[in-house]
């Protein structure tokens, strides 16, 4: 029956109000029209159905869809839907006993009608035999590497399998591993090879196998130990896409190895990182475009627990890009995500930041949306949409059952891992849009990863954009002045842009800072990051800027005014590859809008080139590049015995763990900043120097009481404070420490000696409102020592004593906010690992 667009809504309408769609029943709607983000109308899958009348209604529809679309493949059609009416009549008035009988015989029925679907019963199913990882911080800590935190928590034990539900369930082992596990496989394009990463035992660490499956063989394609690969696949111009800890780093909220992108020959050689975010980048799947989709956990001035989504990149590592989810506060996680043939969607698993990584399945229309509870069209089980967007990013360890490792075999039909009822156990389970949900196959200690082992189309190969032998990339901005809330600044009003890098942690403590989860070691009052600052270059007239960045550095921008004050910031990072040329829209701007249609001023140019900061790039050191300029223009006022000192010290001496200045000034609120913020975008000018009263008194006039006139600060000491704020306050250069072993990762004060300082003056030094009572600077002066009303005081002059001796040995051995900082002991160690992995790339 032809319709019109028109007659289509109303009948979708309908369908929802009153269960029949033209006169048919909503459960045959395999179809529907939404309404997509510019008004238009999107074909897509029925979202969140209504629930089935009858309990038989949700296999007829299958039946029948599976009739019409396999035609003689599917030849017991017609006898499934006489037996399922003949059970469904006598249900209504079936007693308890024949009742149960009835439903028994319908979930046989269930049972025998969709294993007969031919995506399912024509080709062996692959599967994964081994237990759920156990739980750990992450769901990203899964890898358990040798010298890791987490490395005791491997257990082994596993299996490579298929099931052939078309041949009465005939289970095959293709490889087994007593100690070790196989995980993350991947059927080559032909059918006729399996890709997956194996671990042979404890002493063991991941690496990429590849096996035969005529003939068994088993090649081994990378090696080394201290290392994992993990999430192995075939991509089209047959190399490997993989995940590794190849270049090692830390989750910058605790201490857990994480890993990036990686591609390889088919044969393993020639190795090529091709993606740097800072955190984790894994579970990557293929597009039909020949893009790969993977998820990404990184966060910049932002929430360790909200920034998990879905990115895109070419294969070569060229134009990654928000997919979805990069601002949607729950789910915590969005993993394996697969891209649902024939459609605008995909199907995925919203996780928990702190869990294993599963949880609720769920179809997202990313033509609706980028974010929030709207694309989701579906979810697995149905209830778990009423959390998309609630609480935060643990909402999701509530699901029950547990879903994970999706795979789409059509636009209706997924197979995936789901806990059986059985304390953790998984089996593999096929469902549908209809509403059904069977168990395939189980095995005591759990079945992943399902996937047919069949020949499949390949996406089209993309050419590399890559010109290794180039240092820089080049971004291009469309117009700084489309995007969230930049409609509301005047035109003009931005004069250039600023290039921060986000470094990577590389170093990690076992004492740590809870100013915003766990820093370990402590880095800022409220965030995770240390910062760099690339450099600056300038925005045209009409909003465009086109400028060059060094290849495969993590980067964020930010727009400037002409006091050099921040409008906006980016909360998320990018990177360049060598010689790739990329560019965007705006800035916040609607992801999926489109490029304006005039000449932009900045590519009537050449690329700028990045104007540094006050010398050569560097991270940024809070007592290096701003406690100076407090020294020049503050302290003679604002210092400890001073009366102004009272109400804002903004001296530099020596704390446990930051200085006096920095935990003045954010302990009392005259800088606004996210810190670890939300995961929502901000809008421009709400947080920074434009928001900070200390900003906003040296725009006013501060007065010398001496001279009774306004202290004139210079545009560079200007400069540095306000730089400062609007790359979100930092203190700490480096994740490095040196005491690991004490208190934040930072004091020279062993916890015995903190613990008795602490008893002495009665101050419970190790809280974070305390952090500035102790002065390693000018020990006689620390805070904690004022409750002492006589200096001849047994308990002074032990607490002095001890203070001072934490002085001597800061003198001997500087942390890293000091000069003469140097690596030593477990950071040396990680750094000369770091150097080699990274020249054996």
């Amino acid at each position: 029956m032809q319709t019109s667009s028109s007659q289509r809504q109303v009948g979708l309408q309908k369908a929802f109000a009153t269960g029949t769609c033209f006169g048919r029943p909503a459960w045959l709607l395999v179809t529907a029209i939404l309404v997509g983000p510019g008004g238009g109308l999107l074909p897509t899958l029925v979202a969140q159905q209504q629930p089935a009348e009858k309990p038989a209604d949700s296999l007829r529809a299958a039946i029948v869809d599976l009739m019409g679309t396999f035609g003689d493949r599917y030849p017991d059609g017609s006898q499934y839907l006489t037996e399922l009416d003949r059970i469904d009549s006598r249900l209504p008035q079936a007693t308890p006993v024949d009742r149960k009988r009835l439903e028994g015989e319908l979930q046989s029925l269930r049972h025998r009608a969709l294993v007969a679907n031919p995506l399912v019963s024509d080709s062996p199913l692959l599967f994964i035999v081994r237990e759920q990882y156990l739980k750990d911080h992450h769901n990203t800590a899964t890898m358990f590497q040798t010298g890791e935190i987490n490395a005791t928590k491997f257990r082994g034990g596993g299996t490579i399998k298929t099931i052939h539900l078309g041949r009465n369930g005939l289970v095959t082992t293709l490889y087994e591993s007593p100690q070790g596990v196989a995980r993350d496989p991947d059927v080559s394009f032909d059918g006729r090879k399996i890709l997956f990463s194996l671990r042979r035992d404890p002493k063991d660490d991941y690496n990429v196998y590849e096996l035969i499956v005529d003939s068994n063989e088993l090649k081994q394609l990378t090696f080394g130990s201290g290392v994992s690969d993990i999430d192995p696949i075939y991509l089209p111009d047959g190399r490997i896409l993989f995940s590794s800890t190849r270049e090692p780093k830390y989750c910058m909220c605790n201490r857990h190895i994480m890993g990036n992108l990686f591609t390889m020959n088919g044969d393993g050689s020639d190795i090529q990182q091709i993606a740097h975010s800072t955190l984790h980048e894994g579970h990557a799947a293929l597009l039909s475009d020949g893009r790969i989709i993977y998820d990404r956990w990184e966060y910049v001035d932002r929430n360790f627990g909200d920034a998990q989504g879905v990115w895109s990149a070419n294969p070569d590592g060229t134009n990654h890009a928000i997919y979805w989810g990069n601002n949607t506060n729950s789910p915590g996680g969005v993993l394996d995500a697969r891209e649902i043939p024939g459609t605008g969607q995909f199907l995925a698993t919203f996780s928990s930041c702190h869990d294993r990584p599963w949880g609720a399945l769920a179809i997202v229309d990313r033509r609706i949306g980028m974010d929030g509870k709207q694309p989701v069209v579906r979810t697995w089980p149905a209830s778990a949409i009423d959390l998309v967007g609630q609480g935060n990013y643990d909402t999701f360890k509530r699901v029950n059952p547990k879903y994970e490792d999706p795979f789409p075999l059509s636009d209706k039909y997924f197979l995936c891992s789901r806990t059986t009822g059985t304390g953790e156990q998984t089996g593999i389970f096929l469902i549908d849009i209809f509403g059904n949900e069977i168990l395939l196959h189980s095995e005591a200690s759990g079945c992943f990863d399902p996937m047919p082992l069949a020949p499949r189309r390949k996406p089209p190969a993309i050419p590399s954009r890559v010109d290794q032998e180039k240092k820089d990339g080049y971004f291009y901005v469309a117009d700084v002045y489309l995007g969230t809330g930049m409609e509301k600044i005047a035109r003009g009003q931005v004069k250039s842009l600023r290039v921060v890098e986000s470094p990577e942690k590389r170093f990690w403590t076992h004492t740590a800072w809870n100013g915003s989860g766990t820093q370990a070691p402590g880095m800022a009052w409220d965030d995770f990051s240390n910062k760099r600052i690339l450099g600056t270059v300038p925005v045209e007239p009409d909003g465009s800027a086109y400028f060059s960045v060094p290849a495969d550095t993590y980067v964020f921008f930010q727009l400037l005014d002409e006091k050099g004050m921040m409008i906006q910031s980016m909360r998320s990072g990018t990177i360049v590859r060598p010689g790739e040329r990329i560019g965007c829209v705006g800035c916040h701007e609607r992801h999926q809008a489109t490029v304006p249609n005039a000449p932009a001023l900045a590519l009537a140019r050449s690329a700028s080139k990045l104007a540094p900061w006050y010398g050569p790039a560097r991270k940024f050191n809070y007592m290096a590049e701003v406690q100076p300029v407090f020294d020049k223009h503050c302290v003679s006022c604002h210092d400890y015995g001073k009366e102004n000192g009272k109400k804002l010290n903004l001296a530099g001496d020596a704390g446990l763990i930051f200085n006096t200045s920095y935990v003045e000034l954010r302990s009392k609120n005259y800088v606004r900043v996210p810190g670890a913020g939300p995961s929502t975008v901000l809008q421009p000018k709400s947080w920074g120097s434009h928001v900070s009263p200390l900003v906003s008194v040296l725009l006013n006039g501060h007065k010398d009481p001496r001279v009774d006139e306004s202290i004139k600060m210079d545009r560079q000491s200007f400069d540095r404070i306000v730089t400062w704020i609007d790359i979100n306050a930092p203190y700490y250069p480096d994740y490095a420490s040196a005491y690991p072993g004490n208190s934040y990762g930072r004091t020279p004060l062993a916890p015995a000696q903190l613990k008795r300082l602490s008893e002495l003056t009665g101050i419970s030094l190790d809280q974070q409102k305390f952090s500035s009572h102790v002065s390693f600077t000018r020990p006689e002066l620390s805070p904690c020592l004022d409750r002492f009303e006589d200096q001849g005081d047994p308990r002074y002059e032990e607490s002095l004593s001890i203070i001072r001796e934490g002085a001597e040995l800061l003198a001997k051995q500087p942390r890293a906010d000091m000069p003469g900082f140097q690596l030593t002991g477990p950071d040396a160690e990680r750094q000369a690992r770091y150097i080699r992995l990274v020249e054996d790339k």
